[in-house]
């Protein structure tokens, strides 16, 4: 069993950043391939970012280039690094933790306006 617990969100202005944590209970998190999803108000649940066990990283189409997923394996972590934030940025984000099962983490709210 794994929990996942989200943290680091909040209101911030257009062209500010935020970063966001997600710490992970369970001796293995080294092999988890670890996701950031996020989900808008009337919208599907989109990924946004992952990072394998190896490090790999792959992004959104929509955040390449101003979101960097990270992972520090000694600390069970993950970060998602947000800078040059939009409003249409603004949802719940999510942490995902896969590799034999999947976990989900509560989410973290992030809203982008002025």
């Amino acid at each position: 069993q794994v929990q996942l617990v989200e943290s680091g969100g909040g209101l911030v202005q257009p062209g500010g950043s935020l970063r966001l944590s997600c710490a992970a209970s369970g001796s293995i998190f080294s092999r988890y391939f670890m996701d950031w999803y996020r989900q808008a108000p009337g919208k599907e649940r989109e990924l946004v970012a992952t990072i394998t066990s190896s490090g790999i990283t792959r992004y959104a189409d929509s955040v390449k280039g101003r979101f960097t997923i990270s992972r520090d394996n000694a600390k069970s972590t993950v970060d998602l690094q947000m800078n040059s934030l939009k409003p249409e940025d603004t949802a719940v984000y999510y942490c995902k933790a896969r590799f034999v099962n999947v976990y989900w983490g509560q989410g973290t709210q992030v809203t982008v306006s002025s």
